[in-house]
């Protein structure tokens, strides 16, 4: 190689391979550029705003209780799997079908995250108080923060199990504790296998099908799985059983608490990661808290603001400063 005229090849050498490092060692001084920040952001922006829709359905889910719940729940998921294919239709996002063990993952969000996490809710409220079913909910970030990070090819992180913890007690103590018997106990457990189980299996196909992709299959199998059901116990004819108050809990149901919550929220499992999405999970009991007072229900007692700065406590400190 020729080299410039008064400069032995060895000083040139020597000469390119400092300015290289010096280049390197300028590239790796820069900070990283606000494009993660940006996206984590975005992640704990989505998951909060999900948390709020689930945590303000409470009161409209009571609406439901004289219900044919099964024939109920299947127009609830019908009406949100015909809006989010309309909506991905519209915005240019692609739904591809399931292939081979693609289907088991998706059929378990169905069975255990819809279509079982429902029926222990409502089996489940007829052994115990609302309070016990909300804390075993409220469990669910612990159980992110062991074995999210694992489905995602990474190990449980110190830090993050202490947050999770933190935000389950405060979100406990914002729920408070209610009277149940065994059964009601067994139906808790359900319920909060059910819960964690909605965002762990999704993990393995958000890669592929994305977050619109998953609460499109989840959704239009669940409604299938409720609507034999409905047929099966309740009849056909249940769905001229609903009152206009139902259809109204439905369609609130359908539009923000199914198809919008769904994909905002697996947007934020994608973005952040199972273990600090988890963390958001604390926002529903506050939520809920807050939702019962705007709608003319009593002041949180002390206890409750107890929590809801628990709750503050475990988010700052799984989403302090460094951890982005």
């Amino acid at each position: 190689m020729p080299t410039a005229p008064g400069i032995p090849a060895a000083s040139k050498s020597a000469a390119s391979k400092s300015a290289a490092s010096k280049s390197a060692a300028s590239k790796a001084a820069v900070p990283a550029g606000p494009a993660p920040r940006r996206g984590a952001a975005i992640g704990v922006a989505a998951g909060s705003a999900a948390m709020v829709c689930v945590g303000g359905s409470v009161a409209v889910s009571s609406v439901l209780a004289g219900a044919p719940v099964y024939t109920a729940e299947a127009v609830r998921y019908g009406a949100a799997c015909l809006i989010l294919v309309a909506l991905a239709r519209l915005t240019g996002r692609r739904l591809a079908w399931p292939r081979t063990s693609e289907w088991l993952w998706l059929s378990g969000i169905a069975v255990t995250g819809l279509v079982v996490f429902n029926l222990a809710l409502v089996e489940g409220s007829r052994h115990a108080e609302p309070a016990v079913l909300g804390v075993a909910v409220a469990c669910v970030p612990a159980v992110l923060a062991l074995i999210g990070p694992l489905l995602e090819g990474s190990r449980p992180r110190t830090a993050a199990v202490t947050a999770a913890l933190t935000v389950t007690c405060g979100a406990g103590l914002v729920q408070g504790l209610g009277r149940t018997d065994a059964i009601g106990v067994a139906w808790a457990v359900a319920v909060f296998g059910c819960e964690a189980a909605f965002t762990l299996l999704a993990i393995p196909v958000l890669g592929r099908h994305g977050p619109w992709g998953v609460s499109v299959h989840a959704t239009w199998l669940a409604t299938a799985m409720f609507a034999v059901l409905g047929a099966v116990h309740e009849g056909p004819q249940a769905v001229t059983e609903l009152t206009r108050a139902d259809w109204l809990a439905v369609g609130y149901l359908a539009v923000a608490v199914t198809a919008a919550a769904f994909v905002l929220w697996y947007s934020s499992v994608r973005r952040l990661g199972a273990s600090r999405a988890g963390l958001l999970t604390g926002i529903a009991p506050v939520a809920a808290a807050i939702s019962g007072v705007l709608l003319g229900g009593p002041a949180p007692r002390p206890l409750v603001w107890a929590g809801i700065a628990v709750v503050a406590a475990g988010l700052a400190l799984g989403f302090r400063k460094g951890r982005t």
